[in-house]
């Protein structure tokens, strides 16, 4: 608490009315869990359902190519020959169209007739781009696509190379896809955040794309943290892509491929429990949602963020960076992805707050409230976000106030927001 306010308690007292944040390019924010999607608990249409709770403005899903066409179709380019399979993938997709949510599909893992016989990482020799037209004319009315994933690690590709990647993967399935559809936008990219010993650091491999003559709408980036001790806005290490260079990815982009999209498809924080090596708290997870969903609405030419997981995956080696525990124990994330909330600036005993209630569609009702000894008090009255849900707010609060959001038509709270 800051000298001369002592143990006397300041009332918080709005100076403004909410006024609703404007992002200049109307980011979406959404979810991946491509295994909790196909094969978690409940229904389908259960699953789908949390995620419209949760107001997820976009899924990103991962069309296997391999999975979907493990022998080779004799009319590849015709979703209806008997060799597709598509399945659970097909079911997915199809629900996620129903229930409302957009979905941006990435396209990834090659079967071994297009590779030469190898394993799925294996870029194609050919095929990629009638697989390409076959998923869009199955799913018409999906129009964001990425073509593979983190190509710049042997994780997910063999050979590690910027040219072959434009070649035989990107510029293939860009070609497709736009001539299945004129809105269809396809991002190139898709890159881990930084090099792997047998890998390419993101820059090096964004530059190989240029000189390689890529074709895309958009570039994307996973920008997790790279270690524990990173937060959304510090801790950056050089030569990498996380969130926090993110003024640093857009200036790379900009430099290769000029003002094109920025899509940031994969980010999350690990939680200790159960990793107990990589993971931060439950507490810190929460506040870098709100922390990484202002970076973003702040950040010029950024228009997609997309959280990764839903559920924490069994073994430690995998991820557990979900909004729920192995278990399907909520995290504070759970409700914290939904209401995120985040400080702006802070002068004095004047802040600027960030906001936003995902839930629900145009102008959204939401209480600001502040922790007292006596319990949770309103500051100020319910006031309105902006029709995508966001808002800011300008209240003067002594430091390490506690806030958070309510939102009465879900009967939610976010996890507490402590003020600098």
């Amino acid at each position: 608490m800051r000298r001369g306010v002592g143990a006397v308690f300041i009332a918080a007292i709005a100076l403004a009315a909410a006024a609703p944040a404007s992002a200049s390019t109307g980011a979406q924010y959404g979810i991946q869990d491509d295994a909790w999607l196909m094969y978690g608990p409940g229904t389908l249409a259960e699953r789908v359902t949390t995620l419209q709770g949760l107001g997820v403005g976009i899924v990103r899903f991962t069309l296997r190519w391999d999975a979907v066409a493990p022998t080779k179709p004799a009319q590849q380019r015709d979703p209806s020959d008997a060799a597709y399979r598509w399945g659970a993938y097909g079911d997915v997709l199809d629900t996620l169209h129903e229930s409302g949510i957009p979905v941006l599909v990435t396209l990834w893992g090659s079967p071994r007739w297009a590779n030469g016989g190898g394993a799925p990482n294996r870029l194609p020799v050919s095929g990629l781009g009638p697989f390409a037209t076959a998923a869009a004319t199955r799913f018409p009315w999906v129009r964001l696509w990425t073509a593979w994933n983190e190509p710049n690690s042997r994780t997910f590709s063999t050979p590690v190379s910027p040219s072959l990647y434009v070649s035989r993967v990107l510029n293939p399935a860009y070609t497709a896809l736009h001539a299945s559809s004129g809105a269809n936008k396809v991002a190139g990219g898709v890159t881990s955040p930084r090099k792997s010993p047998s890998g390419m650091s993101p820059l090096a491999f964004m530059q190989g794309m240029r000189a390689a003559h890529a074709h895309l709408d958009a570039y994307a980036q996973n920008p997790y943290p790279v270690s524990r001790t990173e937060t959304p806005t510090r801790g950056a290490c050089p030569l990498c892509f996380t969130m926090a260079s993110l003024p640093a990815i857009r200036a790379g982009v900009t430099r290769s491929f000029g003002a094109k999209p920025l899509w940031l498809t994969e980010y999350g924080y690990q939680t200790n429990p159960p990793d107990r090596l990589f993971g931060v708290s439950y507490a810190q997870q929460a506040a870098y949602l709100g922390d990484a969903a202002l970076r973003v609405w702040q950040q010029p030419g950024v228009t997609v963020l997309i959280q990764f997981l839903v559920r924490d995956e069994p073994a430690l080696g995998g991820w557990q960076s979900g909004l729920f525990s192995v278990g399907g124990a909520p995290k504070p994330s759970y409700h914290a992805f939904a209401l995120p909330l985040a400080e702006v600036s802070r002068s004095g005993l004047a802040t600027v707050l960030w906001g936003q209630v995902r839930p629900g569609s145009g102008a959204r009702t939401y209480v600001l409230q502040r922790a007292t000894a006596a319990g949770w008090r309103n500051v100020g009255a319910a006031a309105k976000t902006a029709r995508n849900g966001a808002f800011t707010r300008h209240v003067t609060l002594p430091a390490g106030t506690r806030v958070r959001i309510s939102a009465p038509a879900i009967g939610w709270t976010s996890p507490a927001l402590r003020i600098s």
